[in-house]
């Protein structure tokens, strides 16, 4: 790790979970993690109760693949900590030896993301910065496995999403240690947002005294 690497302190440690919140959006990140606000849906019941499951694990896979649920996770450069859905353990011969390679799941209720929208990406690729930090060895690639679809999404971990990973996690600080709560920008993605009432997207956006007279006035 470069001498140069900030280092957080066990009490700065922010939840993995926030990050993907923050690359969902800002405001909604700062609803749950700043204001102390949370609202269960349809969407988020079906999600605990995917993660209930994986928590209770399963069969083990064989003698070539070993699974932990559950496992604590923690980055002192990202500032992060959390528990991995899962992390398969693929015994590997490198180099002559055999080893087991970690390679993290996380588990999502819905589907996979369109490539502008790396909030599951982002997550996952936390994971693994979190385990090579922990286990002192480089992770390339895990998988997002999605319940509407049933099916797994290969990601890499390359420069890009590693560097957009890193970014997030400062942005998150950044975020956390203002206080401060984001105006809202509505878009599409707030049809199915948890926390929709008490954001009040439509209500709380940046614009001038006469457009929201005009909105809420027109036809009384």
């Amino acid at each position: 790790m470069p001498e140069h690497t900030m280092l957080y302190k066990e009490s700065e440690l922010l939840p993995l979970s926030a990050l993907q919140h923050l690359m969902f959006c800002e405001r909604q990140c700062a609803l749950i993690h700043v204001e102390q606000i949370w609202e269960e849906n349809f969407f988020t019941a079906q999600g605990r109760i995917l993660h209930d499951r994986v928590d209770r694990g399963g069969e083990r896979p064989g003698s070539y693949v070993r699974v932990e649920y559950g496992l604590p996770l923690r980055s002192y450069r990202l500032g992060l900590f959390g528990r991995a859905d899962a992390v398969e353990f693929h015994k590997k011969k490198i180099d002559g030896k055999e080893i087991w390679v970690p390679y993290p799941v996380e588990y999502k209720r819905g589907r996979s993301k369109p490539r502008d929208q790396d909030c599951d990406r982002v997550q996952l690729c936390a994971q693994a910065i979190c385990l090579e930090e922990q286990l002192g060895l480089s992770i390339n690639e895990g998988s997002l496995f999605y319940g509407k679809t049933r099916r797994r999404e290969r990601v890499v971990f390359n420069d890009i999403l590693r560097k957009t990973t890193e970014d997030a996690a400062k942005r998150l600080h950044k975020l956390i240690s203002s206080g401060e709560t984001p105006m809202a920008k509505p878009t599409k993605k707030c049809a199915s947002c948890s926390l929709r009432e008490a954001c009040m997207p439509k209500l709380c956006q940046k614009r001038s005294v006469r457009a929201y007279i005009d909105t809420n006035l027109e036809g009384m």
